[in-house]
This record gives C-alpha cells, sequence and structure tokens, in this order.
C-alpha cells in the first residue's frame, strides 16, 4: 500500500487548479480565480452546501487546499479549522485567510490520524481528499471521531461509474491529478461501504459535464461545443448515476 509520505510529496509539488490563472500564485487575483474557476466547475456546491448555515458553529475542512472552500464558511460565521497533509497547501489557505481578514485554524496534518480530540467538531467537510489518501477507511474513521454524535459530515469522491471516466477512456485523455501515488474511483455501493461507521447516508451524483479551459485541440473543441451541450440535453433522470462526483451527507 503506498503510504501518505508519498501523497505528501505529490501534492507539495502540484497546487490544484493553478494552469486556470495567470496572476503570480498567493496574490488576490490568483485566489480570486480559484473561487471563480472551482464553482464554475463545481456550480452544484452552493445548492448543496449551506456555507452560511454553521455559525458559531466548529467547522472542520480535511483537505483545506487553499482554502477556497473553507473561507465560504468562516464567511458564513463558522469557527472553521483547516488540516491539509501539504504544507504547501497550508501555506497558501494561511495567506488566502489573511488577505481576506478572515480567521481560521489551519494545520499541516495527515487526515488518517487527527490532531484533534473526539467530539470536536459540528461539522465536518471532506471535498475531494478520500480517494487520494493512502487508508481511506482510516480517514473516513478519524473524521468520524473527531465530530460530535448528532453531527454532520460531507465526503465527496469520485464515480467510477461516470461520463468522465467512461469519457477519458474512449477519447485516451487523462484525467486530471490521474499521476498521484493514489487515485481512486468508487461506485456508489463501494463507497457507501467506506462511510458504514456513520449512522446515515445519503450519497448524490453530482458534476456533469460544463464547458472546459484545461483542454484544447480538436478533442477540447469537439468537448465543448458536441458533447457538454448533447449531454445536458438529455432528461436528468436518465443520467443523473453517471455524475463524476459522489457526493456524500453523512450523520454520526
Amino acid at each position: 500500500m503506498t503510504d501518505n509520505t508519498a501523497v505528501r510529496d505529490y501534492w507539495d509539488r502540484h497546487i490544484h487548479d493553478l494552469e486556470i490563472t495567470r496572476h503570480p500564485v498567493g496574490s488576490p487575483g490568483f485566489f480570486a480565480d480559484l473561487d471563480h474557476y472551482h464553482f464554475e466547475k463545481l456550480h452544484h456546491l452552493p445548492r448543496l452546501i449551506d456555507f452560511n448555515g454553521y455559525r458559531a458553529q466548529r467547522v472542520l475542512e480535511v483537505g483545506c487546499g487553499a482554502g477556497t472552500d473553507l473561507v465560504r464558511f468562516a464567511k458564513g460565521g463558522a469557527i472553521v479549522t483547516g488540516v491539509d497533509l501539504s504544507s504547501s497547501a497550508i501555506a497558501l489557505a494561511r495567506q488566502n485567510f489573511q488577505q481576506q481578514g478572515l480567521e481560521a485554524d489551519l494545520r499541516e496534518a495527515d487526515g488518517e490520524h487527527l490532531p484533534f480530540a473526539s467530539e470536536s467538531f459540528d461539522f465536518i467537510y471532506a471535498h475531494g481528499v478520500v480517494q487520494y489518501t493512502a487508508n481511506d477507511r482510516a480517514l473516513v474513521d478519524e473524521c468520524r471521531r473527531v465530530l460530535k454524535t448528532g453531527g454532520a459530515a460531507v465526503f465527496q469522491a469520485y464515480n467510477r461509474i461516470s461520463w468522465l471516466n467512461a469519457l477519458s477512456k474512449l477519447m485516451k485523455v487523462g484525467l486530471e491529478h490521474e499521476d498521484a501515488p493514489v487515485l481512486k474511483k468508487y461506485s456508489a455501493a463501494e463507497f457507501r461501504a467506506v462511510l458504514s461507521g456513520f449512522r446515515d447516508v445519503r450519497i448524490f451524483e453530482e458534476r456533469f459535464p460544463v464547458k472546459s479551459r484545461l483542454h484544447g485541440g480538436w478533442k477540447g473543441m469537439l468537448f465543448n461545443t458536441f458533447f457538454v451541450g448533447t449531454f445536458n440535453a438529455l432528461p436528468r433522470a436518465w443520467v443523473r448515476r453517471f455524475g463524476w462526483h459522489l457526493v456524500a451527507f453523512c450523520r454520526k
């Protein structure tokens, strides 16, 4: 099994979505571009996640990256904590919060070994981290340990039975971060099994095609011009189960 030393080294060298901005890394323009692109491609998140719904509650984000989502929880009045395996990610998150005049407890830490007491947080958010860690069940179990009884957690992972996974194989276009030391994809049933320690789990398939800024050439043209429009014209009931993201809402 790959350990998280290799995972840490990889994410220290790879800043997520860096290619979409021309602003210097760590500048206000850089963070503004990250926020815009993040919620452009993940436009379902504000519909599913009430970023303003945790005022005065303790919120932990595991795998916080540059703090794009965590900033929204902080702006909504939450008392926020963010951890990431990557020291470069935590450095960026600190710059992000400082520039926006917001407070957060930001720490370099392994999600499989969280440095917090049990029953510490009201809400835990782990978007895009389960699939990249060496031991997915250990990370989920740690999140459940530090979550208060009755508290909620949101996890996101990649759907193996999805339009994007199939399209990448058909068009021979690699997935983003396909070279990461760990990259897991799950069926909804497999993901539910990883989350089985929670008393209540609801999984939604999300993230359907939007135009890409990352792929050019004839493949990018076909994707943006034909595939996106055609796929999204289909009745959602026909294609819902093929969303690229599995978003799980869990209750302890």
